[in-house]
């Protein structure tokens, strides 16, 4: 009786989830509301098992959910909505903590406006909000990275590219605040990027970023058919990042870059390297396939 329970829980997860996913992708939205453009860490629960992130949504009308928290545990997501307070954004791509800063955080949007919050219990309030530096012609945003080493902080952002044509532009700078909550950058640095998979014409070669504490640069990578798939994607290493005691930053990508894992079916746009572990989150927006969450041990220093 057992086995058999397992077996039509099974037959259930596979009936609502696409090819591959059941015991290891997550399902958190069901349409094209609700998928993960952006994923920041935000805290471990209670019991130290699971982790609390808060999610961007893509939405463009008025009214509609930007922001949610996720609690993710091993097996289980719950997903509740968080109260935009502020002037509303069109298009959220990425969203990143500040560190040394609880409860503050930085969101973009694909156009490449900066918004800087500050989430208490359900509600996010919006502190100030300004474009990014050296917008190139064309630019795409969906990717937003912060690293603080040597007591700096630096950003790394980039335009997505497309496909053969069109890599993507990896930007970096320094980053500081003014007083009254703005963030500024200093002198903005370009590097190309090009995915080694997928290869598509339409790929986009970074739809995320994340950075861990040794300064690897994880990148994740989309290719993306219309909103009903087939989608695919994959993470890989990207190169390395520094910055100095004099807030000096040092992009090195690599001429080659290690694809860590890649997933058919998927098209991830969250990457988030959990502090204090190897795991990765990664999370999709499958378009009129809703969302899914999942860990990939590719942060190891």
């Amino acid at each position: 009786m057992v086995w058999l329970t397992a077996a039509t829980a099974l037959l259930t997860m596979l009936g609502t989830a696409p090819a591959g996913a059941a015991d290891e992708w997550q399902k958190v939205g069901g349409d094209a509301r609700s998928g993960v453009s952006g994923l920041a860490y935000e805290g471990r629960t209670g019991d130290g098992a699971g982790v609390h992130v808060l999610v961007v949504h893509d939405n463009k009308r008025s009214g509609r959910q930007r922001l949610s928290r996720i609690t993710h545990w091993e097996g289980s997501d719950g997903i509740s909505p968080i109260t935009w307070n502020g002037p509303e954004p069109v298009d959220l791509e990425a969203i990143e903590a500040i560190p040394g800063m609880p409860g503050e955080y930085l969101a973009i949007t694909g156009r490449g406006i900066v918004y800087r919050l500050k989430v208490t219990g359900s509600t996010a309030t919006v502190v100030d909000y300004s474009p990014l530096p050296a917008i190139g012609e064309g630019d795409d945003f969906e990717s937003f990275a912060l690293v603080a080493q040597n007591g700096k902080l630096a950003a790394l952002w980039a335009d997505r590219g497309a496909g053969a044509d069109r890599p993507a532009t990896l930007y970096a700078a320094p980053l500081s605040f003014a007083p009254w909550g703005q963030p500024q950058f200093g002198a903005v640095t370009r590097r190309a990027y090009r995915a080694a998979y997928p290869t598509d014409d339409g790929t986009r070669h970074i739809s995320d970023i994340s950075v861990t504490g040794s300064g690897r640069i994880v990148v994740s990578s989309a290719a993306d058919a219309g909103d009903d798939g087939p989608f695919d994607s994959a993470v890989s290493d990207a190169g390395r990042v520094s910055v100095s005691a004099a807030g000096r930053v040092r992009v090195t990508l690599a001429a080659s870059p290690t694809v860590l894992g890649s997933f058919p079916r998927y098209k991830i746009e969250g990457v988030e390297c959990l502090p204090g572990s190897a795991e990765a989150l990664l999370g999709t927006d499958d378009e009129n396939l809703g969302g899914y969450v999942r860990t990939m041990p590719f942060c190891a220093a």
